[in-house]
């Protein structure tokens, strides 16, 4: 049989493809084969073993290119390698790396503004830590974010590596801090109500000027900015603004980049007033006739949205000593824009069940946690309330070793759960205070205490103090430890050496020495009990024969056994800088047995302040005083009452009260009422000065003695004076100065031209 020479061709050609396509998948099985083993190469601190755990293949697996690439990514993620290759000879896999040094040590040079531990704490990387290229870039736009913060955005930052041996490295910053970066101007559009530089003091971004140089707040923080653009907000709101708008708030850099304009675009509005004021209580059992009392709003007033708040957060209260502890208060504002009125209906709600999850706290370097924690008002597992987180802050703030305090509210793990974060800032706790007096006598009065508020951050106070002059040396050493046994009582000692001076006054000199003990509670929020325990050793003496003769029965010596109590009520809004509010405080001490004396002394205060506008402060202050024997002693004089001095500006310490004539010494009074009426307003400058005016008035008396006589001058009529004060928040402490001339006086009371006074702390 004959086959033709196409033929056959074509049959060899079909035979040879069909022969590759069976042979194929045995040569690719040989082509790919299995890893049989995997060595690892350029290892030196990292162990092989533990870079073979990072590879997504192992001996047996076939060399796939898709699972040597997810390996290759997985080692480069761990963040241990600058370095890494991957390569096949024969059936084995080399892992070739190349480990990322180890940091030695981290270092800052060219910053002074700024300290190194300030830098060291925003700064991720640590000695010890493995150093790559990304965690590098990271710090160092954190050093830039701390000087922008404080408004050095001309800063720069300049990363050097220094090799060592064993694969280490220094780490050194080279920074550039660049001049400081200055608002140079603030303008307002839009603004007609209220001038550019009343708005100026509402915002806490400040031009700069040159008495600016011990705060920052006139460098550019766009934090800052935002924050501003919410105190506008309330500052209209409070003055009946109802439909005001921040359109815009723009950081505009100068030509030289060295400072910036800022410029606020501000839509008023329409002034309202209040409209129909009411309460829309929808809670089960609830007369809302009991809520009225709480209602402070009236219709005609001017719109104030802090006032809408309070109201809130007094029905709040009430609410929540009723036994309702869930509640939601909403205002409804229905605008008449014709009538320029606002209607307001709190409605009142039962709100959502939440409950305190958690409660952390943040920012507290050297203050335990548990000072901060017995403060709060609620506890984890507690009914959320709104009032209460309030209440805490202001506590919080009232502790005064905090610069900031802020809480926030967060979800919970689940719907019916919220954390509360707390944020704090500390602040210098140590305290060194300097005071001095100058009379018409030429007494000058100097005193020095150091005092530490909080100490070793336990919140225990301790204070050790100084009087010295010609007159009077006083050493007192005195602990507080808030918090007694982890309860809310405040027990505490005092321990005296007091040696005064009373020669202008009285012809004597008092030596007193002696301790107390002491413990506070709280018997309410607002209503705090203390009692109190002294023991003291009294001396009158260097009497000389020309004193009163009432004065020289008494030299010598006696001791006195007191028991004590205080009931203190405080609702003012502030401990530290009363601006709203009142405190009432009742003082009983009784001399019984164990000492020389007997008598009972009371002794009632009062003080209430107003707020005046946005920063007038008017304050009244009152106090009454008695002492009685008892049994067949008199009350010495170390114990009566002296009046004059800070209590009654305008006379001398003693200068009012029962005087002998004859010898012009004063003998103290079993009676005395003191009483002031004071306004604080501010001068004119820039309110971040902390410089502020006032006006005052003071009056009193002070009478019976156990003295009877034609030389002795006791009589109960009122003396009065008129003054004007400077008080000055300096950087080094507050400054006040007092000048006050008495307007209602008697002839034989002794005057005093002005008081001065400052402190500084450390």
């Amino acid at each position: 049989m004959s086959v033709s020479k196409g033929s056959f061709n074509a049959v060899l050609v079909a035979c040879i493809l069909l022969f590759g396509a069976l042979a194929a998948p045995a040569v690719r099985a040989q082509s790919v084969g299995n890893i049989a083993n995997i060595r690892v190469e350029g290892s030196q601190r990292i162990d092989p073993s533990t870079v073979i755990s990072y590879l997504s293949i192992k001996p047996g697996d076939p060399f796939n290119a898709i699972a040597l690439d997810q390996s290759l990514k997985t080692l480069f993620a761990t963040g241990l390698f600058a370095d890494v290759t991957l390569r096949r000879e024969g059936n084995e896999l080399i892992v070739r790396i190349v480990e990322n040094p180890i940091i030695n040590r981290i270092a800052f040079e060219g910053n002074k503004r700024i300290e190194d531990d300030a830098l060291t704490r925003e700064v991720q990387l640590r000695p010890r830590v493995v150093y790559t290229r990304t965690k590098v870039q990271n710090d160092v736009q954190r050093i830039l974010d701390v000087y922008r913060r404080s408004g050095r955005f001309a800063a720069t930052v300049e990363p050097k590596v220094i090799q060592l041996d064993q694969n280490r490295v220094d780490l050194v910053f080279e920074i550039n801090e660049g001049e400081r970066t200055e608002v140079r101007r603030i303008s307002f559009i839009g603004n007609k109500r209220f001038s550019d530089r009343a708005l100026q003091d509402v915002i806490s971004t400040k031009e700069s000027a040159w008495y600016r140089f011990f705060t920052g707040d006139d460098t550019y923080d766009p934090d800052r900015l935002t924050f501003d653009r919410e105190l506008l907000r309330r500052y209209y709101l409070r003055n009946g603004y109802a439909d005001f708008r921040v359109l815009s708030g723009i950081a505009e850099l100068t030509p030289d980049k060295k400072g910036f304009f800022v410029t606020f675009t501000v839509e008023e509005g329409e002034r309202y007033r209040f409209g129909k004021v009411g309460i829309d209580a929808q809670l089960k059992g609830l007369d809302s006739s009991v809520l009225d009392s709480q209602l402070t709003v009236k219709e005609g007033d001017w719109y104030d949205a802090s006032k809408v708040e309070r109201n809130i957060d007094a029905i709040t209260e009430r609410l929540g000593n009723l036994g309702y502890a869930f509640v939601d208060i909403q205002p409804r504002l229905n605008r008449h824009a014709e009538d320029r009125k606002v209607d307001l209906t709190l409605v009142v709600r039962e709100g959502p069940r939440v409950f305190v999850e958690e409660i952390n706290i943040k920012g507290n370097i050297r203050t335990l946690d548990k000072v901060i924690r017995r403060e709060m008002r609620l506890v984890e597992g507690d009914a959320f309330n709104t009032q209460r987180i309030r209440r805490s802050q202001q506590r919080l703030r009232d502790l005064n070793f905090f610069s900031n305090v802020t809480l926030e509210t967060m979800e919970g793990t689940s719907p019916d759960k919220s954390k509360i974060e707390i944020a704090v800032e500390e602040r210098s706790t140590g305290e060194l205070s300097v005071g001095f007096g100058v009379s018409t006598r030429d007494a000058l009065l100097g005193d020095i205490r150091i005092r530490e508020r909080n100490l070793l951050g336990r919140g225990q106070d301790l204070s050790l103090g100084f009087t010295l002059s010609a007159r009077r040396q006083e050493i007192d050493l005195r602990f507080t430890e808030p918090y007694f046994l982890d309860r809310d009582v405040a027990a505490g000692f005092d321990l005296f050496r007091v040696t005064t001076d009373y020669q202008d006054e009285a012809s004597y000199d008092l030596a007193r020495t002696g301790g107390s003990l002491r413990a506070t509670y709280s018997l309410m929020e607002d209503l705090r009990h203390t009692v109190r325990y002294t023991y003291s050793e009294t001396e009158i003496r260097n009497v000389p024969d020309t004193a009163s003769f009432f004065i020289r029965a008494q030299e010598g010596q006696s001791s006195s056994s007191i028991i004590g109590n205080s009931l203190a009520y405080d609702k003012r809004d502030s401990k530290i800088d009363p601006r709203d509010g009142y405190i009432v405080t009742l003082n009983n001490d009784v001399a019984t047995l164990g000492g020389d004396t007997r008598y009972v002394r009371t002794v009632l205060q009062g003080g209430y302040y107003f707020p005046v506008g946005e920063t007038w402060v008017l304050s009244t202050n009152a106090e009454i005083g008695n002492v009685t024997p008892y049994g067949d002693e008199e009350v010495l004089i170390a114990d009566r009452f002296f009046l004059g001095g800070a209590k009654l500006r305008g006379f001398e310490y003693g200068g009012v009260g029962p005087r002998d004539r004859s010898t012009g010494d004063s003998l103290g009074a079993e009676n005395y009422y003191a009483g002031s009426v004071e306004l604080l307003f501010p001068l004119g400058l820039p309110r971040e000065m902390g410089v502020r005016g006032g006006v005052f008035s003071d009056f009193g008396s002070a009478w019976d003695v156990a003295a009877s006589g034609p030389n002795i001058a006791d009589v109960n009529s009122i003396r009065a004076s008129v003054g004007v004060s400077f008080l000055w928040e300096s950087p080094m402490g507050p400054l006040r100065l007092d000048f006050a001339a008495p307007v209602v006086k008697e002839e034989f009371d002794e005057t005093e031209i002005f008081r001065f006074s400052f402190g500084t702390r450390f």
